[in-house]
């Protein structure tokens, strides 16, 4: 009774790791025994050896996986999100706090998607969903609220807050598109193009992940075999 309990916790979150068609990219993690050992290639990092690699090599994994998609959209949606919070504190304030915003959006979420990227390959996923939606936000939040504080970002609480609130829905979802192969740039990636004509079918069906794993257990509670 207890492990089809425990079982049961992780049945939506296997619902949004296992995608329909695995991705052809490469282990995100630098230390994987793939090149040892072939049998091995297909198996999954484990969250420990990502942290272990992100640390052992940075260089590999932040700066030539550094994620151009992830800077690009993240640092055009949060710019306009800081934009519109600060508004209210007049044009100059809203301005100030979108250039700030931009900028260290621009550099920084390349990093953010680089690891969200070797996140999204790790098992357990619930391990590696809860590494990506907890570990990383608090680093980049952190450096994002010293960064409009030093800078004197009128409406800071408001502006950090809402932008929590997008890295919670955001991460989640990246996750879910990286390991499908989408909004990636290493391996067999697409363009950003092909990518964004993908995203609205990706929403809905992240959206209705969790109705869908709830109904089918509910069918197979109401129909057991």
């Amino acid at each position: 009774m207890a492990q089809s309990h425990e079982m049961g916790i992780y049945d939506i979150e296997d619902a949004l790791a296992t995608p329909a068609t695995p991705p052809e990219i490469p282990s995100p993690c630098p230390l994987s025994s793939q090149n040892e050992d072939p049998d091995n290639s297909i198996e999954p990092p484990t969250v420990g050896s990502v942290f272990v690699g992100i640390l052992r090599d940075p260089v590999s994994t932040l700066i030539r996986r550094w994620n151009w998609k992830a800077a690009l959209l993240s640092s055009l949606l949060r710019a306009t999100i800081f934009f519109f919070t600060n508004l209210i504190a007049g044009w100059h304030a809203a301005l100030g706090a979108m250039l700030a915003e931009l900028v260290f959006r621009s550099i920084t979420s390349g990093f953010y998607g680089a690891i969200t990227e070797s996140f999204s390959l790790a098992r357990p996923a619930w391990a590696a969903t809860a590494a990506a939606m907890v570990a990383l936000p608090l680093l980049a939040h952190s450096l994002e609220f010293l960064v409009h504080w030093l800078r004197g970002t009128p409406k800071l609480g408001l502006s950090i807050g809402t932008s929590v609130i997008f890295t919670g829905i955001s991460t989640a979802f990246n996750l879910y598109a990286m390991r499908r192969g989408i909004l990636t740039t290493t391996g067999s990636s697409k363009s950003l193009r092909h990518d964004l004509s993908q995203v609205p079918r990706l929403l809905l069906d992240f959206i209705l992940a969790g109705p869908r794993e709830i109904a089918r257990r509910v069918r197979r509670a109401a129909f057991p075999d």
